[in-house]
């Protein structure tokens, strides 16, 4: 699979990481275009793929296309490539808002997957949901399939509208659960506990809370029952998430969130 990256971010060499350590392409049949000259250098001497300050060169070398610049470079970048893919390439966007009908529109082309990755995808434990146009095929959806799962886990969605229900809840969503985190570390500092030690707690209690949904097999509510004793410690902390109304706090952000994703888009 030759694969072409149009950007060289976070985002994009994650995705250029795990491809090579999958296996899923080799160094020689990748190419990558960035505007930044020291990002370009970077990728070469790091993984050893062809280089380039041009968008049209490096696109046309691959089977896949990735979109994988900033928002605000999305315009300029289909203004250069506009008419320029063949049919048979595929587009894969992992570009932030831009859905399916602005970039077939910008690049004339109809052979996209819209891709919603989030920052965890860049240690491999990532969550992508995608979507495809009708032009993909099914060769194309493996290639796509494939490329995501180097990441982490990937999801695929036959509407459009579900790629910014899941930027509300998992493209965010480490930044709710960091702040949690965070918040729970300086409460921890709050009541004594040294902070180097508060964030080793939290930390660990996070990391095994999750391995045991993951292990256990049970529903969230039913393992939260079996943490919580009546009358005990666990109890009285979630009487008082209960009188902040935490988990009506929780659906607002998801909503306003999911309400700004698809303002982005329009």
């Amino acid at each position: 699979m030759k694969l072409a990256f149009i950007g060289g971010g976070n985002m994009g060499e994650a995705m250029l990481s795990a491809v090579l350590e999958k296996g899923l392409s080799t160094p020689q049949a990748v190419s990558v275009s960035d505007v930044d000259k020291e990002r370009c250098d970077y990728l070469a001497r790091e993984y050893s793929v062809a280089v380039t300050g041009s968008n049209q060169q490096a696109a046309e070398m691959g089977d896949v296309v990735v979109l994988a610049i900033k928002p605000q470079s999305l315009a300029e970048v289909m203004a250069e490539l506009d008419g320029q893919l063949k049919p048979s390439q595929l587009v894969l966007s992992i570009v932030a808002g831009a859905r399916i009908n602005t970039l077939s529109l910008g690049l004339k082309h109809g052979c996209i997957v819209r891709v919603m990755p989030n920052t965890p995808a860049q240690i491999g434990e990532g969550m992508s949901v995608w979507t495809a146009t009708a032009e993909v095929t099914e060769q194309q959806r493996g290639w796509a399939s494939a490329i995501l799962r180097a990441m982490g886990k990937e999801l695929y969605v036959d509407d459009e509208r579900y790629i910014d229900m899941a930027t509300a809840v998992s493209g965010s969503g480490p930044a709710y659960v960091f702040l949690f985190m965070e918040s729970l570390v300086d409460a921890a500092v709050g009541i004594g506990l040294p902070r180097d030690m508060a964030k080793e707690l939290v930390l660990q209690t996070v990391l095994g809370s999750e391995r045991f949904v993951q292990k256990s097999g049970k529903e969230l509510a039913e393992l939260r029952r079996m943490v919580t004793s009546p009358g005990g410690t666990t109890a009285e902390a979630l009487l008082q998430f209960e009188k902040g109304e935490f988990t009506d706090l929780v659906k607002q952000a998801v909503k306003a969130a999911y309400d700004k994703a698809k303002e982005l888009g329009k």
